[in-house]
């Protein structure tokens, strides 16, 4: 296994954003070509398609053919973003062809729908990117997990021109799905999830995971080590940093100096474990100064707003503005990272970077010697998964600490997670090389 290349300095990392292709824009060796596969791209904000889709503008800007089979972007609200339909497209974006084709969406994304959107995905793109790797004949196929299911397909295409396949894998699907309660109870499908799971991982020529747990797991899976990089995911540090006023979403949203304000910004979903921090926001409900801001969208949101709606200390937001968001990372007091014990070490949250970025405190939910604990350390506060009581009395800790609070170890820390480092090593595995 290997990891990514050492961090670049802020000053580094602005230039390779506001010129990524600088480097070999002018170079004259032949475009060579590369089919994306995923389910979720840009322009999604959260999660998987924001780093899809900057692995892909990164490959253009470097001289790549790049195609990307795709669908609308859905999540994490699992409803088709405006200005989009669910049904099949195609067309130019940036330097991108991008082709996208329908999936089965609900907005209670639960139990077998959970399975039945990933597979709808699978047989709907199939023919497209089946044929636009017999038509381009490119050098390598870059799957994403979620969703596995869809990569038979790509790999059957890849074999017959020669290509290399290369799957980035930001979450294990078919464990997380049973470990958080999706479908726990279907014992036989989870035997028949598993072996899939197994046939298909080793027939890739290249595995990207983004934690060591998570190269780990795939080992247990009969994955090849040699076959195994670990790329973490990254924040883009020209994007997000400290801000020197005080964020204009303070008084946007009426929080005064002696207010605290306490932030959770993501998906809303089963693996956030979000109920436990909103039962700790109930035990702090009378101390007027802690305020709970939940930002975001996902299934579990409905039911959430419905059991705490009530509470005068919390406040549920929509997404925010991409343009906006470094201004609303910078607003709060105390970043939350709370995650269900269930989905321990099946993912690396990549919310954390963008929370370490902004400098304020952040406080993660996590069992000691699970990858997340080990790798924030002493830069966070740290409490038990599942545990409010204990998270209650750390958000209280956190306010009494607040005039004291030194971000200089979170800053160490985030340099871990530039951007520049760890995208260079995913094209460099993409390349067939090393990173």
């Amino acid at each position: 296994m290997t990891a990514a290349a050492q961090p670049l300095s802020d000053e580094c990392e602005q230039t390779f954003d506001a010129a990524p292709g600088l480097a070999t824009a002018t170079a004259t060796s032949p475009r060579r070509s590369v089919v994306v596969y995923a389910m979720n791209y840009a322009p999604e904000t959260a999660g998987v398609g924001k780093y899809t889709g900057e692995i892909a503008e990164y490959l253009a800007a470097e001289g790549m053919d790049v195609t990307v089979v795709t669908t609308p972007p859905h999540y994490p609200g699992w409803s088709v973003q405006a200005g989009y339909r669910n049904r099949y497209s195609s067309g130019i974006e940036g330097r991108i062809k991008v082709l996208r084709s329908p999936l089965l969406l609900r907005r209670k994304m639960r139990g077998i729908w959970r399975l039945l959107a990933p597979l709808s995905f699978a047989l709907t793109s199939a023919p497209l990117v089946f044929w636009q790797i017999l038509r381009h004949r490119p050098v390598t196929v870059f799957c994403v997990e979620p969703t596995l299911f869809a990569a038979p397909a790509a790999q059957l295409a890849a074999k017959l021109v020669g290509a290399r396949t290369v799957l980035h894998v930001h979450d294990m699907e078919v464990d997380a799905a049973f470990a958080v309660g999706h479908l726990s109870s279907k014992t036989w499908l989870k035997r028949l999830g598993h072996a899939f799971e197994r046939s298909v991982l080793g027939r890739f020529d290249q595995l990207v995971a983004i934690s060591n747990r998570m190269a780990e797991g795939l080992a247990l899976k009969d994955v090849q080590a040699a076959k195994v990089s670990v790329v973490r995911n990254w924040v883009d540090l020209a994007q997000f940093h400290p801000m020197e006023d005080v964020s204009p979403y303070r008084a946007e949203l009426g929080f005064g100096h002696e207010d605290f304000v306490v932030l959770y910004s993501g998906s809303i979903g089963a693996k956030q474990g979000l109920n436990v921090l909103l039962d700790a926001a109930e035990r702090l409900k009378d101390e007027r100064r802690i305020h709970f801001v939940i930002s975001g969208e996902g299934p579990q949101k409905p039911e959430l707003e419905a059991r705490y709606g009530h509470l005068e200390n919390l406040r549920f937001l929509a997404f925010q503005p991409y343009s906006r968001l470094n201004a609303f990372l910078n607003m709060p007091d105390l970043h939350v990272l709370p995650q269900d014990r269930s989905a321990a070490d099946l993912t690396l949250p990549s919310k954390l970077g963008g929370m370490l970025a902004s400098g304020k405190p952040v406080l993660v939910t996590a069992d000691e010697g699970t990858e997340l604990a080990q790798f924030v350390g002493s830069a966070v506060y740290l409490t038990p998964p599942n545990d409010p009581e204990n998270l209650a009395a750390c958000v209280f800790r956190a306010m009494s600490e607040r005039d004291a609070w030194q971000p200089q170890f979170q800053t160490v820390l985030v340099q871990n997670l530039s951007k520049r480092p760890a995208i260079i090593a995913i094209k460099q595995l993409i390349d067939g090389g090393n990173p």
